[in-house]
C-alpha cells in the first residue's frame, strides 16, 4: 500500500505516507498548557508518518475557544516539549498548527475584549462554543493595518517558540474560517487599505505571514491549510477558484514543506456552483510543493487518491480520536473502533486517551 510507504517532506523523513490530521480537543488547562493527558494523547499515535497538532493559540489575541493550548508562554512552551520529546522518542514526528481565531470567538472567554478581524462583520446563522455554553457571534473589531503587521509578527514569533519546543515545523492554520482564511475571503474582508480589495491583496497577509515563518524557522518546516471549498463560517467567495489559484501559485515562490488541501465539506448542493468540487484536481495540480490531502478518507478512497499521484501523504482526523494505533489497523486491514463525538471537545481521558489498541 502506498499508504504505508515511508515517505519525505523536505529533508524529514517520514515512516508512512499517514498524516494525524489538527483536531481541537480542548483538553487543556486554563493557562493554555499542555498537560499529562496531552503528553499521552500525541504519544500513543505517534505512529503516524506526521502528526499535525491540534490550533495552538499564538498570543492572548488569538485565542476562541475556552481549554486551547497557546505557545506565546514559557510555560506553554515547556508543555509542548514535554509532548514533543515524547512524540520523537517513539519515533514519530510532530508539527504544530498554528492559530489565530479572529472572529471565531467570543469576549466570554477573552477577559470581556471582542474578538479582532480584519473587518467589524460577525458570523451569520452559527453560533460559538464557549464556557458559556452556545453563544451568538458578537461583531469583531477591525484590526488596524499596523495591527494586522503585529499579527504577522505574532505567528514569526510563535513558530520561534514552536521549534524552541522541538516541534519538526509548523503550519499555518488558513482554513475554516480563521483568522488567514478571513482575510482571504470578500464576504469577511472589506477593507479598504493594502490587505483588502483585490485578490492580490487579500492574499497579502497570508503570503506575508509565510514569508515571515519560511525565513526565520529554516526552509521546509513551513506548511500550510487550506479549505478552497468551505464555505463555514461565513466565509464566502464569489469566485474561489480565482482566489486559491492566485494564493497557491504565489505560495509557489516560498520554500515550503507542504500544502494541506481539505476536500469540501459543508457545502450545500446548490447555491455555491462556483466552488471546486474536486479540490485536489483544481487545486492541487497547481502547486510544486508536497500535497497532503484531508477530509473524508477511508483506507481505501486514501489509497485510490494517492495512486492518483497528486496527494503524496493524506491525512486523517476522525479515524486518529479513536484509533490511537490507525497506522497498524491499517496494515491489518483491522476494523475501527467508533469515535464518541460527545467526547470530543473539552473533558478528561474518556474519549481522549482511552481509547483501545489492538492486542
Amino acid at each position: 500500500m502506498k499508504l504505508l510507504q515511508s515517505n519525505k517532506i523536505g529533508n524529514l523523513s517520514l515512516t508512512n505516507s499517514i498524516a494525524m490530521a489538527p483536531m481541537t480537543r480542548a483538553r487543556g488547562e486554563g493557562n493554555g498548557v499542555a498537560n499529562d493527558l496531552t503528553v499521552l494523547y500525541y504519544t500513543q499515535r505517534a505512529t503516524a508518518g506526521l502528526i499535525i497538532t491540534e490550533g495552538i493559540n499564538i498570543s492572548e489575541q488569538a485565542l476562541g475557544s475556552p481549554f486551547t493550548l497557546g505557545i506565546y508562554t514559557e510555560e506553554q512552551i515547556a508543555g509542548w516539549k514535554k509532548v514533543t520529546d515524547a512524540v520523537h522518542e517513539k519515533g514519530g514526528k510532530i508539527f504544530a498548527q498554528l492559530w489565530h481565531t479572529g472572529r471565531v470567538a467570543h469576549s466570554a472567554d477573552k477577559k470581556g475584549v471582542l474578538p479582532v478581524a480584519p473587518s467589524a462583520i460577525a458570523i451569520a446563522g452559527q453560533q460559538h462554543f464557549s464556557s458559556q455554553g452556545l453563544v451568538d457571534y458578537e461583531t469583531p473589531r477591525a484590526l488596524s493595518t499596523i495591527e494586522v503587521k503585529l499579527v504577522v509578527q505574532d505567528y514569526k514569533q510563535a513558530a520561534i517558540n514552536a521549534i524552541e519546543a522541538g516541534f519538526d515545523g509548523v503550519e499555518l492554520h488558513a482554513a475554516t474560517g480563521y483568522l488567514p482564511n478571513q482575510f482571504l475571503a470578500e464576504s469577511a474582508n472589506i477593507r479598504n487599505d493594502e490587505y483588502g480589495g483585490s485578490i492580490e491583496n487579500r492574499s497579502r497577509f497570508i503570503l506575508e505571514v509565510m514569508q515571515a515563518i519560511s525565513a526565520t524557522i529554516g526552509e521546509t518546516k513551513t506548511g500550510i491549510k487550506l479549505s478552497p471549498s468551505i464555505p463555514y463560517n461565513s466565509i464566502i467567495e464569489s469566485d474561489p477558484i480565482a482566489t486559491y489559484s492566485y494564493l497557491i501559485k504565489e505560495l509557489n515562490n516560498l520554500p515550503l514543506a507542504y500544502i494541506h488541501l481539505m476536500n469540501p465539506l459543508f457545502l450545500p448542493e446548490q447555491g455555491f456552483e462556483q466552488y471546486a468540487k474536486d479540490v485536489m484536481g483544481t487545486f492541487g495540480t497547481l502547486t510544486k510543493h508536497t500535497v497532503i490531502a484531508n477530509a473524508g478518507y477511508t483506507r481505501e478512497t486514501a489509497e485510490e487518491e494517492l495512486q492518483k499521484g497528486i496527494a503524496k501523504i493524506i491525512s486523517f482526523g476522525v479515524p486518529f480520536i479513536a484509533n490511537p494505533d490507525l497506522v497498524k489497523r491499517f496494515e491489518l486491514n483491522s476494523e475501527l473502533n467508533e469515535a464518541d463525538r460527545t467526547t470530543f471537545y473539552g473533558g478528561n481521558e474518556k474519549g481522549y486517551t482511552d481509547y483501545p489498541s489492538l492486542q
